[in-house]
């Protein structure tokens, strides 16, 4: 009788990221913190004053069409659905339930961090001097605004710009695989420009159409990236299953 054995995984370690080590995560978290508080103590107003006075005055009506598209590319819930859609496909067709790991958990990050720091710095947007709740323009600008409804005081950090890094990163890890099984490969470049391009497009659109002020728009890159870099660290290929999924069991991740 032939004699099943089960492969011994040895000490899962994280993956390697760059720049390498925790320091840089350190400090984007540093930034996150220094900027909110900053914003805490009325700090840094006339920057996110001067640039929404800036994109008011120089947005034609082609410009903002053209901003609200590409703006589309943050959208948080496409993006989690094409995720996961991707995490099933390549799931089937390697048998390996891992690759549906990444989404799962990117969304339970996203939903843990984005949301809940939404509710509790309550900072309204721009627009809620022109539209509901139509604030003073000075009143705009201040966090912890916890006397408005919650509707209108979610502004900080700008969820679009956090949700476009986290998802375009997955979607990288998820594509390189799934290129690898109809025998392409996906091209360093491609892999960079797809964690990157989207990401700075929304930081732009989302300020350029006074959705977010500036301060937000940063705070989403700094909370991004530091999600960004917690996933890429995930070592997906050996986080341990449970026995009955020993047949789905199989790594799909790359170097790419």
């Amino acid at each position: 009788m032939r004699e099943t054995t089960t492969p011994v995984r040895g000490r899962v370690r994280p993956r390697p990221v760059r720049p390498a080590g925790w320091w840089y995560d350190a400090l984007l978290l540093t930034a996150l913190v220094a900027l909110t508080v900053a914003l805490a103590t009325d700090h840094l107003f006339g920057v996110d004053r001067a640039v929404a006075d800036w994109a008011d005055a120089h947005r034609p009506t082609a410009a903002y069409w053209i901003a609200w598209v590409l703006n589309l590319l943050g959208q948080g819930s496409p993006l989690t659905m094409l995720a996961a859609a991707l995490g099933v496909l390549l799931a089937v067709r390697l048998r390996s339930v891992r690759p549906v790991l990444p989404p799962v958990v990117a969304f339970v990050f996203t939903l843990l961090t984005i949301g809940p720091l939404k509710v509790w710095t309550a900072r309204p947007a721009p627009t809620a001097s022109v539209k509901e709740p139509f604030l003073p323009p000075e009143q705009t600008l201040p966090l912890f605004q916890h006397e408005l409804p919650v509707g209108y005081a979610q502004s900080y950090p700008s969820g679009h710009v956090a949700n476009a890094i986290v998802w375009y990163g997955v979607l990288a890890l998820l594509l390189a695989p799934l290129l690898r099984t109809v025998g392409r490969r996906m091209p360093r470049q491609l892999a960079t420009a797809v964690r990157v391009v989207p990401p700075l497009v929304v930081l732009c659109t989302t300020t350029y159409l006074g959705w977010h002020w500036l301060t937000d728009s940063v705070a989403g890159l700094l909370l991004g990236l530091l999600l960004d870099r917690l996933l890429r660290r995930m070592p997906w290929d050996e986080v341990p299953l449970p026995g009955r999924l020993r047949n789905w069991d199989r790594p799909f991740t790359s170097d790419t």
